[in-house]
Parts: C-alpha cells; structure tokens; sequence
C-alpha cells in the first residue's frame, strides 16, 4: 500500500514538473519592454490627436482615405478587438515549440508600424462612429489600454501558447500584445500622414 502510494506521490510530483517546465512565466526584461512599448505608444497617440479642431478631425486627404477621427475610432476598437482573440483564442490554443520568439517580435515591432504593405481592416472594426465622437474614442482607448496593460501583468503562460497571425506565422499570446502597440503605432503614422497633406486645415 505504500509503495503504491510512493509511486501515486511521485507520478503527481512529476506531471507538477513538467507543467511548470511547460509554463515558462515572462522574463522582467521582457514584460518590461511589453509595458514600455504599450506605455509610449498610447502617449503618442493622445500627442497626435492633441488639439484637434472639428475640421483637423474630420479631414481626409481623398475620399477613399480615413480622416483622424475614422483612425481614431479605428485604434481605439482594434484595440479590444485583439485582446478579445487573444483571451479567447490565442490562449486556448496549443504551444507551437521551435519558433525563434525573440525574431518574431522583433518583427513585429519593427514591421507592423512601418505602413509599408496596406491592408484592409477586419469588418468589426472598421470606422462606424460607433462611439460618437472623436474625443469619445480617445476616452475608448485609454481605457481599454489600462485593460490591455493589466492582462499583460496579470496573466501567466503568455508564451504557451501560439495562434495564427496576420503574418502567416504562429503567434503567441504576449506577441499579439506587441501587436496591439505596433498597430497603435501604425495608425499614429497614419495619423501624421493626415497631418502631413499640403489640404490639411491648419489653426
């Protein structure tokens, strides 16, 4: 009887181990550099949309081209939009072992904000006025980014697990987080495109 005992004891210690072995927590660096990136990509889109006139938020530089206000509607959405897939589905996904992590990331934060390949919006999240107003889809993001800064701190196993992503690769779920910031991003360079139109109304 003990000797069964024995053996029910150290089969449990063993699968203990393994889960722990299989559930590699974020490194300090790592969840740092996550809530640095989230952090200082917020901060510029508040300065991009700082100030903003009716006539600066409405513009658009041709009629197949989002205003600031549609780009801001559009982050803002986008935002929950990514973090509800990663809730839902990146985290109920299985582990995909062997991808260079470290260059996936790297990809990410340096190729979704550049705006060199344009690609069309999900439906659910492209502009609508879903939110009213402008200033209320600024109210919108800051929101949902304290929400997205808390998962990020809050949640174990983010690299356990690996879903499909806009790239074609597997993704895991701390990876769709830097793509929450790197879409942010994008759009504030959109943003600045606006701004940058020689029609642009001026103050």
């Amino acid at each position: 009887m003990i000797r069964k005992v024995s053996v029910a004891l150290a089969l449990v210690c063993a699968l203990l181990f393994a889960w722990t072995a299989r559930a590699q927590e974020l490194t300090k660096d790592e969840k740092d550099k996550a809530l640095a990136y989230l952090e200082s990509s917020r901060k510029d889109v508040l300065d991009a949309v700082k100030g903003l006139t009716p006539e600066q938020w409405n513009f658009k530089p041709a009629p197949d081209r989002w205003s600031i206000a549609e780009c801001m509607e559009h982050i803002a959405a986008a935002e929950d939009f990514i973090r509800a897939r990663i809730e839902d589905g990146v985290m109920k996904a299985p582990a995909a072992p062997g991808r260079d992590t470290a260059a996936i990331d790297a990809g990410i934060i340096a190729n979704v904000p550049a705006r060199k390949n344009k690609v069309q919006a999900p439906e659910p999240i492209k502009p609508t006025n879903r939110y009213g107003s402008p200033e209320n889809s600024v109210a919108h993001f800051l929101e949902s980014r304290v929400k997205t800064e808390d998962f990020l701190k809050s949640t174990s196993g983010l690299r356990d697990h690996a879903a499909d992503s806009p790239s074609g690769q597997k993704w895991d779920a701390y990876e769709f987080v830097l793509l929450i910031a790197a879409h942010s991003e994008r759009h504030t360079n959109q943003i600045k495109e606006v701004k940058a139109d020689p029609n642009y109304p001026k103050n």
